[in-house]
């Protein structure tokens, strides 16, 4: 219980640290200019009393290290409410290389958008930024995943009919400046600058000299360009003149997923610190973990004799109706075929568990039941038996259900999450709407001690026929070497980084991130036919 307590406040106070951005120093730069911060401006355009639901907070942690770094990967991301309706925000933090795109900015801003399609999330764009960050510019450029796609979904995002919001609030040069004018509303404020190519760029490519407010200032964009719909003297009157357009926005249909008066669990939250074990030689039961999410601790167990190394149920999370797929890890008595009795290790997928997993996925599928995940998975089981038994066939099942699922999907890694049983319970490969983490999460192939065994065994072998044996000495130094490479390449950190995580949440936080996922997935009333093709049986 303290080992988790410690671990969420030390996150926490890294967190407070990446908020800072570019620090004190640029902070007071951006003041001087007359201009707020990115968190400033949010905490003006969000309804009083409300915060930011922030995503991707972690990107870009502990890269570009040879640059500075990049806090956040320079750019604002989560949800948030104006006039209690649920936005998108993406916001240039100025503070960090002036908003310049990194490799992972790019990455996270085309994130926030896709989470914004696949939710039909309306979205607001607050944009100060110099443009592509050019010492990187090959990696931030051309590919699929780089800067272009960010234009590109803007113009996806206004023909689904997802309304966007964009105001320039200082720089918005080069590329750059096609995200706003491709919104359905664009604002300026005084002292901005909106153009292709600066006045410097102006005057070594055709030799022309003009100011910079004389090219792309907000009087001329709104005057003679007629580009900007709204001229605003400053970042107070533009934050204000966005909630006002906001307010007047049309509502559409939400999703059929069904909804009920929302129950607060019966147990409480701050226990779940106390269940909880990262230890895997200490296993503990994962319904005690679900009693301290679902509304009143009632959850409707499906299949509950069988496959029980996979709980699978019915809950109610906020209100929403959800499907919950959560692996046990209580060591549990299963009986086969033949009457034999054996255990089966918690946090293990085996054949029975696999297929009951596909059927009850695939009942919420035909019963539009948006999907939970739940991780603390070490893998499919191996060996002899499983092997008879068609574990790969039953893997099969459950990988192509989860493949195929059309209803939204939310992924919690509160544990390991490893190899294949991570592909199985919907990991980022497979298209959840959201992941997020606990700071006890470890994701990878396998875990340290199981890659650095593997590893070193190899190592070994190689040795070995090159005439060479090491001694026991170092043995234990190449081993301990390679497990610290892995481990913290398992740290949730790292993955947040990466953006393969969207947010490291407090366990006690795991309801209320559920509930906002789930508010967001009811904005998309689209639901595609579900079909799974060819099922091995």
């Amino acid at each position: 219980m303290r080992a988790m307590a410690e671990r969420v406040s030390q996150l926490r106070n890294e967190q407070e640290s990446i908020q800072e951005g570019g620090g004190a120093k640029n902070i007071e730069s951006q003041h001087k200019k007359g201009r707020l911060t990115a968190r400033e401006r949010l905490a003006l355009l969000l309804d009083p009393g409300t915060e930011l639901f922030e995503l991707g907070l972690y990107a870009a942690w502990g890269m570009y290290g040879e640059w500075g770094g990049a806090p956040a990967a320079g750019v604002v991301t989560g949800l948030g409410r104006i006039h209690g309706r649920l936005f998108m925000l993406i916001v240039n933090d100025a503070t960090v290389k002036a908003g310049a795109f990194f490799p992972m900015t790019a990455k996270k801003v085309i994130r926030a958008q896709n989470i914004a399609i696949e939710n039909r999330i309306p979205t607001v764009y607050l944009v100060d930024s110099a443009g592509v960050f050019l010492p990187l510019q090959e990696d931030v450029f051309p590919d699929t995943d780089d800067f272009g796609r960010v234009f590109r979904n803007n113009a996806v995002m206004s023909a689904m009919g997802i309304p966007q919001i964009a105001a320039i609030m200082g720089m918005c040069v080069a590329g750059g400046g096609y995200l706003p004018v491709m919104c359905d509303h664009v604002l300026m404020t005084e002292g901005s600058g909106l153009f292709l190519a600066g006045p410097a760029l102006v005057q070594a490519a055709i030799g022309q000299r003009v100011s910079a407010e004389e090219l792309g200032g907000a009087a001329m964009h709104s005057a003679i360009s007629g580009t900007v719909d709204y001229r605003e003297p400053s970042d107070e009157a533009c934050l204000a003149r966005i909630r006002s357009l906001v307010e007047k926005i049309g509502h559409r249909p939400l999703a059929p997923f069904d909804r009920a008066k929302p129950e607060l669990p019966a147990f409480a939250a701050e226990e779940l610190y106390g269940i909880f074990e990262s230890d895997p030689a200490r296993p503990y039961d994962m319904k005690e973990i679900l009693a301290r999410i679902v509304d009143g601790s009632r959850f409707d167990e499906y299949k509950a004799e069988y496959g029980k190394t996979l709980i699978c149920g019915f809950a109610r999370i906020g209100g929403h109706a959800v499907g919950i797929v959560a692996n046990q890890k209580m060591h549990v008595q299963q009986v086969d075929e033949a009457g034999r009795k054996r255990m089966e290790f918690g946090g293990v997928i085996y054949t029975e568990s696999a297929e009951k997993a596909a059927r009850f996925i695939m009942d919420c599928n035909q019963n539009l039941v948006p999907l939970v995940f739940l991780h603390d998975v070490n893998g499919f089981m191996v060996g002899r038996d499983a092997e008879w038994s068609g574990i790969i066939k039953a893997g099969a099942k459950m990988v192509n259900a989860v493949s195929n699922s059309v209803v939204p999907k939310i992924a919690v890694i509160i544990g390991g999450s490893f190899g294949a049983g991570h592909y199985a319970m919907c990991g980022k490969a497979y298209d959840p709407r959201f992941v997020f983490a606990w700071p006890t999460a470890r994701y990878a192939v396998m875990s340290g001690d199981s890659a650095a065994g593997t590893l070193v065994e190899i190592k070994l072998k190689q040795l070995e026929r090159g005439g060479k044996k090491l001694s026991d000495e170092e043995k234990g130094e190449l081993y301990a070497s390679v497990k610290q490479t892995y481990d913290e390449q398992t740290d949730p950190r790292y993955g947040a980084a990466r953006l393969w995580i969207d947010k490291i949440v407090d366990p006690l936080d795991t309801r209320a991130a559920l509930i906002e996922a789930l508010d967001a997935a009811s904005l998309n009333p689209e639901v595609r036919e579900f079909k799974v093709g060819v099922l091995q049986t």
